[in-house]
């Protein structure tokens, strides 16, 4: 469990990020923080794996605050794959990527070798294997930071903006591999401004506006509140926005996703 206690943050800079945020999160979550650039997120997910440290309150990953462990340890129980996977990815080979952080968590050469080769596999990377990661597309690379990560099996992932370079086909097979990972027992974190995304996930969402927390409830019913998505600055879904103008035809306003949109029309259209 992630426990956020009333915690602030500003950087030397002086801007003041996150302004007495609480939170909790549940082993086995998913959850998506959204909000505006500027809000807090990125600085709030920094303190998960103790990259940040508050300049008041305090955050305790599995009862242990953040202030007093090291970031090399918290990595072993959350694991964060940056927004730009190039800010991670210094290795000359794909495997040598994904072995580095086994080899500093002590991890034995026969234990390294089955995770590298699970790892490639699991996403599609077996043919990069010797291949410099600086070589790959900007998709290919997020998977290998993603890879890197997984590959120590920590209980807490955690992705910066996820979908950014992503296709269409790309994110659908990102959003089946989180829910995978969800349904095996992983908490997963997403910062994302990608709101078709999140509301084809359907995960817990946290709307951030100016370092505080404005919303926190299922996306169902974070998307269908105008209002609210208008504090954080944050557009509806497009599917919603066509359902609130059905209303009056007997559609359900709070449709936030493409495969309830699909099974409705469905079954109008049976009727018909």
């Amino acid at each position: 469990m992630i426990a956020v206690e009333n915690v602030y943050f500003t950087y030397p800079i002086g801007i003041e990020a996150l302004k007495g945020v609480s939170l909790t999160i549940e082993d086995g979550e998913f959850i998506a923080i959204m909000g505006q650039n500027g809000a807090g997120k990125t600085t709030l997910i920094k303190h998960f794996n103790g990259l940040l440290k508050p300049t008041r309150g305090d955050i305790l990953v599995d009862g242990v605050n953040t202030k007093k462990t090291s970031v090399a340890k918290l990595a072993q129980t959350v694991g964060f794959v940056f927004q730009n996977p190039d800010t991670q990815l210094f290795c000359e080979t794909v495997e040598d990527e994904v072995a580095f952080a086994l080899k500093n968590f002590g991890f034995k050469k026969a234990t390294i070798e089955k995770r590298i080769v699970w790892a490639l596999n699991l996403l599609g990377l077996t043919e990069y294997r010797k291949t410099s990661p600086f070589m790959l597309s900007g998709g290919e690379r997020k998977r290998v930071a993603l890879a890197s990560v997984l590959a120590w099996n920590p209980k807490v992932v955690v992705l910066d903006e996820p979908t950014i370079g992503q296709d269409y086909q790309q994110k659908e097979k990102l959003r089946q591999f989180i829910i995978q990972l969800n349904t095996q027992g992983k908490t997963v974190v997403i910062v994302t401004h990608d709101v078709e995304f999140v509301a084809d996930c359907n995960p817990r969402v946290i709307l951030m506006s100016e370092g505080k927390i404005v919303g926190d409830d299922v996306g169902k019913k974070i998307f269908a509140d105008f209002n609210l998505l208008t504090q954080a600055s944050i557009v509806p879904p497009q599917i919603t926005k066509v359902f609130m103008e059905l209303r009056d035809f007997g559609f359900p306003p709070d449709v936030v996703d493409l495969y309830e949109a699909r099974e409705i029309l469905q079954r109008r259209l049976n009727k018909t």
